[in-house]
């Protein structure tokens, strides 16, 4: 029988009942000494309850608050929290030809958030080709192509003005969120190693810092392969979750999102000794392909902006549970996600109209949402 936690009330009327039962007859009295008393130690005592039911879900990974994930359950079972990353990246800041940038100088973003040069630069065809580091970790160092920056102190033969350059300020991430890290280490318990099976593909994918969702995809490249795509959902928001980067056949490299996945499954030591996965198997990463998924929407009821936007966000929720490559998103599923948005009462959907198939590689994304 599952033990049940006495409020404090409770607490408090056993320990006055125990007093009268011992000849203090005064404990039932509202303003005796004796029942006071009861009200002290009741209240002590439920602070004990307290503290002892919350040293129980410790105990539990289900119930576990962050910090003891990482003390009692990640830390014996091998898994660690992932860490923030920084964010870094090319930015371009005009100035006289032959000028030099050095290594240390700050530059700033609109909003505050500061990056360091890395290396020496020399200003050519009126411009100086800069890699910047952001200083401090977490997404908020990301920043698109065109991000405007400035000079934190004066460099001779520049201006204070400059931006950030293509592909933009990327790599930021955000340290593990605790329902994530979670997820993780009940997928550890759950899936151990099996000395390079699919899991473990997935489970070394979602070890990367910003990776959220993976899959593995044995053969798929042909006899000997293993192809393993992945999804960045909280540092590639503005791309709707997709990682960047690309293969180069010529060098046999990858470059960007892509480079940091297969970097970390295909470690090596210093003798060249796979650290993870088995060296008998052709490792492929591959970003999935995006394909929107375009809604129509009739008659929402009622048809405000608030229950627009909740609509929205459960679409992504939706995708974000549900998508994977190559895989049919239900339009039982989509009504559903409408129907359970905040403050919806009534709608008709009339796109799309049936199951939406995806092929192999694609995967879906939100797309736009036409009212009428």
């Amino acid at each position: 029988m599952a033990f049940i936690r006495p409020t404090r009330a409770e607490i408090i009327d056993r320990i006055r009942a125990d007093m009268v039962t011992e000849g203090l007859s005064a404990a039932g009295l509202r303003r005796s000494v004796e029942g006071v008393l009861a009200w002290v130690l009741g209240t002590a005592l439920h602070l004990a309850y307290g503290f002892l039911d919350w040293i129980w879900r410790q105990r539990f990974v289900t119930l576990a608050d962050a910090e003891f994930l990482e003390i009692l359950h990640g830390g014996p079972w091998g898994v660690a929290r992932k860490a923030a990353t920084y964010a870094g990246g090319p930015a371009t800041i005009p100035g006289i030809n032959g000028s030099i940038m050095l290594p240390g100088m700050l530059v700033r973003r609109a909003d505050g958030v500061d990056y360091q040069i890395t290396a020496e630069a020399v200003a050519a065809g009126g411009v100086a080709s800069v890699t910047l580091a952001a200083l401090l970790p977490g997404a908020a160092g990301n920043a698109a192509a065109g991000t405007p920056l400035s000079l934190v102190s004066p460099v001779a033969g520049f201006q204070s003005a400059g931006s950030v350059a293509a592909p933009g300020l990327t790599g930021g991430a955000d340290q593990e969120d605790p329902e994530s890290y979670r997820a993780r280490i009940l997928r550890r318990m759950q899936e151990p190693p099996h000395g390079g099976a699919g899991a473990d593909y997935v489970t070394w994918a979602l070890e990367v810092p910003g990776v959220t969702r993976a899959w593995v995809y044995p053969e798929a490249m042909g006899p000997g392969t293993v192809t393993v795509r992945f999804m960045m959902d909280e540092v590639r928001a503005s791309q709707n979750g997709i990682p960047q980067g690309a293969f180069d056949p010529g060098t046999g490299t990858y470059a960007g999102d892509l480079a940091a996945v297969y970097g970390y499954i295909d470690e090596r030591d210093a003798d060249g000794n796979s650290i993870r996965r088995p060296t008998t198997a052709e490792l492929f990463v591959v970003a999935p392909i995006p394909v929107p998924l375009e809604i129509e929407i009739s008659g929402l009821n009622p048809a405000t902006q608030a229950v627009r936007d909740a609509v929205e966000a459960e679409i992504r929720d939706l995708l974000r549970r549900e998508a994977k490559p190559g895989i049919t998103i239900l339009l039982s599923h989509i009504r559903e996600a409408i129907s359970i948005a905040a403050g919806e009462n009534d709608h008709a959907l009339v796109q799309p109209a049936a199951n939406v198939a995806h092929g192999i590689g694609e995967i879906a994304v939100p797309g736009e949402i036409t009212w009428s």
